[in-house]
């Protein structure tokens, strides 16, 4: 910029200010270096510059391309580091309408809005005024010209917010987090737009300070009224009609501050579980409303519902699943016949839909959207090499449903673990969904293994024999080893019902004597048993130099053999032949199991 332009900048000359913060707007809008600024306090005269004509209410048309102008030069963290800006951040919070003096939130969104009702009426009474946020208080939002003043503020606020550390906490000591919850919760109307950075703000105000989430969730209550506003998000979605990807936007933005905020509850167990039943409700309705994922910005919503998912504790996941349309209706059709008044009512029961997927009494709708979320990101990880680590949240919450709820695990099991019938290839081959965990199960990704071991032997009730049988001794020893349990002992401890799942099919049956339990699947017999034809001298020699064989990996600390000792874990052995001490006792326990 030239000296002359910043001249009229700070002289505020109102018919040269429209050209140059149009050209300086257009010339620098992707602008990320910022050395020839630093030159000559450049940065700082033109900051100080903009901020005078912000400040001039007389000048109020000009204030978007200078806020637009302000926006660019946010994007220099050194220069943010080494300027003095508090009282530009203040005016900043002041055009957001988002400076606020200490407000006091009611505890709940209802409580507000009866409060902001009797607000109106007297408003009314007094012949209407202008609330705090410059705004009627009839209904109507901000006008067009102060929601794009407004938009643009919160803009420059998100860029500060995330490059200073002294923007944020201003923030907090400005009450920024109250104002943005009371608008949030307000039952006036705001443009989308407003929405959205309302909520990118609360984003990274709750993402990079700690103290924000604390406060946001303690002392505002943020999630109960967050909860409200995103029931009442999803009831602005018209059911069978697209929702605009604005909408979208907003609702993916509101979940990423809400997953924040659940990240590390503070408040009590009893507090927290309330509030979480009631978001699992939510977010149920949201799967289900979204669950189809016929677009990318659908799909992210899914994404950032299961993410937040794992931050709900599993004894609350059971609201993810209601209690099937059709059994309640049958009870009310038996008692209607029992007074006479059936013809009327199985009329009206017919004309309603039944639930889409029952399963034991229960809608599982929303466990099928999960399911089909996997599903999907599993061929998308194929195709696109993509990291391993972004199927951990999926999985984490599948985990925790099927360990809060027997009715969830057996659906997951029918869907994950069906009867097997064809056991002609090894578990990790194919691509289903129990092949797909079985590979998971050999990973060097630590945190996708135990998460896809967790799942298969929750899912086989944590038994033994039955997770070898579905995943091979060979895949499963990882797990074995890490729970002591590689003898194949029973889980200690283990609480389920004790009603039988596992029905073996007719094909299972004929193959089983077959199945080599370590690889999990019939072992092609068309190779020669190589100690056929040999003599039992023969056969002594071979085995004692597989001995010495072992030994001398044993030796070059290639390998290191193992005995299981009484805790079920591998015990290194001092020497080879120490293997021979325990084959009766092997042998002998064999007999028994068989």
């Amino acid at each position: 910029m030239e000296v002359e332009q910043l001249k009229r900048l700070e002289a505020k000359d109102a018919a040269q200010i429209p050209l140059i913060l149009g050209e300086f707007n257009s010339k620098h809008a992707d602008l990320l270096i910022f050395d020839a600024f630093r030159t000559d306090s450049l940065w700082h005269d033109l900051w100080r510059a903009l901020f005078g004509i912000l400040e001039d209410a007389h000048l109020a048309t000009l204030h978007p391309q200078c806020l637009n102008a302000v926006r660019i030069l946010t994007r220099d963290e050194f220069s943010l580091q080494t300027n003095y800006i508090e009282p530009e951040v203040g005016v900043l919070l002041k055009l957001a309408r988002i400076e606020a003096t200490a407000l006091k939130l009611p505890a709940t969104p209802d409580e507000l809005k009866q409060q902001q009702e009797e607000q109106r009426q007297k408003e009314r009474a007094q012949g209407g005024s202008e609330t705090e946020n410059g705004r009627g208080s009839g209904g109507e939002g901000p006008s067009e010209s102060q929601a794009e003043v407004m938009c643009e503020a919160l803009k420059c606020l998100c860029n500060l917010v995330y490059q200073s550390a002294d923007c944020r906490r201003q923030c907090l000591r400005q009450h920024a987090l109250d104002a943005i919850l009371k608008r949030v919760a307000s039952a006036m109307r705001h443009p989308s737009v407003l929405e959205y950075y309302d909520m990118k703000l609360l984003f990274l105000l709750t993402a990079l300070e700690p103290a924000a989430r604390s406060r946001l969730q303690i002392d505002l209550n943020g999630l109960t009224y967050m909860t409200k506003w995103l029931d009442d998000k999803l009831g602005e979605v018209s059911a069978g009609e697209a929702p605009s990807e604005d909408q979208l936007n907003i609702i993916c933005e509101l979940l990423k501050v809400m997953f924040n905020v659940t990240s590390a509850p503070d408040k009590s167990p009893n507090e927290n579980e309330i509030q979480s039943l009631h978001l699992t409700g939510v977010l149920r309705e949201l799967l289900l409303r979204f669950g189809a994922m016929a677009t990318d910005k659908e799909r992210a919503v899914v994404t950032h519902a299961i993410n937040l998912l794992t931050n709900i504790s599993g004894s609350c996941l059971t609201e993810l699943t209601l209690r099937c349309a059709n059994d309640a209706e049958a009870v009310e059709q038996q008692r209607d016949k029992e007074t006479g008044r059936d013809g009327a009512r199985a009329k009206a029961a017919g004309s309603r839909q039944c639930c889409a997927l029952c399963f034991e009494k229960r809608n599982v709708r929303s466990l099928a959207v999960l399911l089909q979320y996997l599903r999907q990101s599993l061929q998308q990880q194929e195709a696109e090499a993509s990291s391993h680590e972004l199927l951990s949240p999926v999985l984490t919450v599948l985990v925790k449903c099927a360990r809060s709820d027997r009715v969830m695990r057996h659906f997951l099991r029918q869907e994950i673990l069906p009867p097997l019938r064809d056991v002609s290839q090894r578990p990790e081959i194919g691509q289903e969904l129990r092949n797909h965990l079985c590979r998971f199960l050999t990973l060097p990704a630590m945190i996708l293994r135990d998460l896809a071991a967790e799942l298969l032997f929750v899912l086989c009730k944590e038994d033994v024999g039955r997770m070898i049988k579905y995943t091979g001794y060979g895949n499963a020893a990882g797990l074995f080893a890490k729970r002591g349990i590689l003898d194949c002992r029973r889980v200690e401890g283990a609480d389920y019902s004790s009603d039988s799942e596992d029905s073996d099919t007719e094909e299972y049956k004929q193959q089983q004597q077959g199945i080599n339990p370590v690889l999990g699947c019939v072992e092609p017999r068309s190779k020669p048993n190589p100690l056929d034809g040999m003599s039992e001298e023969q056969k002594e020699y071979e085995a004692m130099q597989l001995v010495n064989l072992i030994e001398q990996l044993r030796q070059g600390g290639i390998v290191k053999p193992a005995l299981i000792d009484k805790d079920g874990r591998p015990q290194p052995l001092e020497h080879i032949l120490q293997l021979q001490e325990e084959l009766p006792q092997q042998q002998l326990d064999q007999k028994r199991k068989t």
